[in-house]
């Protein structure tokens, strides 16, 4: 009989990694445009790499995000993330096959930096894979499951989710204010993994995995949690409900987090 494994760990105990995922053909044009358009002429990125359900082979083309992470040779100046942003307005005016483009952005020094392999050690390793350049993933081992990790990743959850309902709250249009709700759920969903039991082995890669591996830890909180995951698909709460809702959710996290 063949065995099982816990969902998104390989058979020696090891997260599963991305990187041997089939690329989905509707996006592949595309991967070659970002490709051209981010190096072309410009000696500061030391690699591309995608990651989210793109890098999953899960994407649904018109409904998805490109989610990139671009490592610099070294920090960026102001002058040259305001060329980046350009460049990424660009190639969004120029694909439908995605709904925007996010860029992550680090730099060599940052990555390898040894008080940073639990967070993009891990990140580059696992979630990521190298499109263009030098493939630092392969400077780390690979990562077994841990609480160590999510909270190298996702520690900042408080602060960050915290400015995303300021941002809210000073949103000029209903467009924006959606916007930012989807990206704010995104990060809550994802940054439940810091409330993880480590003797839990299951380590997961969709934000439905996440909130069923929270679920049955805190099955109290099932309604509220919900409301995020419709919220990261197809926004649609007035703002002043989603940040009220956000700043009860953020509270009781960051007091089982304590």
């Amino acid at each position: 009989m063949e065995q099982l494994h816990p969902r998104g760990i390989d058979a020696d105990g090891y997260i599963l990694s991305v990187s041997n995922v089939e690329i989905q053909p509707q996006f592949q044009d595309l991967l070659v445009d970002v490709c051209m358009t981010l190096t072309r002429s410009e000696p500061l990125l030391d690699g591309i790499y995608i990651y989210g359900s793109v890098a999953r082979g899960d994407a649904v083309p018109g409904v998805s995000d490109l989610d990139l992470t671009l490592v610099l040779h070294s920090p960026p100046a102001l002058q040259d993330l305001e060329m980046l942003e350009s460049k990424k307005r660009t190639l969004e005016s120029r694909h439908n096959e995605v709904t925007k483009i996010d860029f992550d952005i680090g730099s060599c020094f940052e990555v390898l930096a040894a008080d940073n392999r639990m967070s993009w050690g891990y990140w580059l390793k696992h979630r990521c894979r190298c499109l263009w350049g030098n493939d630092l993933a392969k400077r780390f081992d690979r990562f077994k499951p841990s609480r160590d990790i999510a909270i190298a990743v996702n520690g900042d959850f408080e602060s960050v989710l915290t400015r995303y309902a300021e941002l809210i709250d000073q949103a000029t249009t209903p467009t924006q204010s959606l916007r930012l709700q989807r990206e704010a759920s995104r990060k809550l969903i994802r940054s439940t993994q810091v409330l993880r039991s480590e003797q839990n082995l299951m380590w997961p890669q969709t934000l439905e995995e996440n909130i069923e591996l929270f679920v049955q830890r805190y099955p109290c909180m099932r309604v509220q949690i919900s409301f995020f995951l419709s919220e990261a698909r197809n926004p649609y709460a007035k703002p002043k409900e989603f940040t009220t809702r956000l700043h009860s959710f953020l509270t009781w996290m960051a007091s089982e987090a304590g």
